[in-house]
């Protein structure tokens, strides 16, 4: 059984990483922001979320870290979540073809600033409301 679960998660995980390297996510993330330099470190921070997040799944750690952790961890996991959705919509090339189609010229920059906002701030009152 240890075998197979041990196997089970090298495949869960390979594909995965798969995903992020096939979307080209961390590459892109280095682009946009201009830290070249700096891809070992959003390489090693990958993996160690990955792992730590594996490890508070699997053994049901318990964190208190109040509400200020909850904070640091919304806010984490949504930069994460918009990441991902930013990652997938440019390979679509979505705003671009979204934006042609109902006629916007300017302020796309705009749009997506306040999409952005109104995630975090849509995280925010969901952890503060305990919805």
């Amino acid at each position: 059984m240890a075998v197979s679960a041990f196997s089970c998660g090298f495949l869960v995980a390979g594909g995965v990483i798969a995903l992020i390297v096939g979307l080209g996510i961390v590459t892109r993330l280095v682009g946009i922001t201009h830290t070249a330099k700096e891809n070992r470190w959003y390489e090693s921070m990958i993996f160690t979320g990955a792992i730590l997040g594996n490890m508070l799944t699997v053994y049901r750690i318990p964190l208190s870290l109040g509400r200020p952790g909850l904070l640091i961890l919304g806010v984490s996991a949504g930069i994460y979540t918009g990441g991902w959705i930013m990652a997938l919509a440019e390979m679509v090339h979505m705003f671009p073809i979204f934006s042609r189609r109902i006629g916007i010229t300017t302020g796309i920059s705009m749009i997506i600033w306040n999409l952005a906002l109104g995630k975090i701030l849509g995280s925010l009152l969901q952890f503060y409301m305990n919805w």
